[in-house]
């Protein structure tokens, strides 16, 4: 993690091997703030997620954009056409606990929030909902690093396989 945070009464970091299960079982993925502009990390990883390096069904979510990426924008998460396994953040920290509680609302199974937001708040919602909480981690690294892919974005993983194929 990148600094150290207020703890969550009751919760421990998911560690890297429950990240890669929590990964493994999702499927569908919406992105809560999502932006249009290339150079926002927030469309740095929805590209990745749209990518053959990632196997997931992608929704965003951003009221102030009808299409990213040639994928459409839905209002809210309440909006969506599914309920996603996972919702990842990209919104200001006062806005954490808001997205909690749509998560929680649409039976979202999991709340990730990106590299650099913590919300005690927020986690406290989603975890008294039983869902699985990841802070201050990005979706994208993640799961490249689990995949041995880290090097698509020009990172030298520094690990040599066989790549028999994807962890996840």
């Amino acid at each position: 993690m990148s600094a150290v945070h207020e703890p969550v009464e009751g919760w421990t970091p998911p560690s890297a091997r429950e990240r890669v299960e929590l990964l493994r079982r999702t499927r569908s993925i919406a992105m809560v703030g999502v932006s249009a502009k290339a150079a926002r990390p927030s469309n740095f990883v929805a590209t990745y997620l749209l990518s053959s390096s990632a196997d997931f069904d992608v929704y965003f979510v951003n009221p102030r954009a009808e299409e990213i990426l040639g994928q459409p924008c839905y209002d809210s998460l309440a909006d969506l056409p599914v309920v996603p396994d996972l919702v990842d953040v990209f919104r200001r920290n006062e806005d954490l606990p808001e997205v909690a509680r749509e998560a929680v609302e649409i039976g979202a199974r999991s709340l990730w929030i990106q590299l650099g937001l913590w919300s005690v708040e927020a986690a406290r919602i989603a975890l008294d909902a039983g869902m699985d909480v990841v802070m201050d981690r990005c979706l994208k690294i993640e799961h490249a690093r689990f995949c041995g892919g880290l090097h698509l974005a020009g990172f030298d993983t520094g690990v040599v396989n066989s790549r028999r194929g994807p962890m996840i």
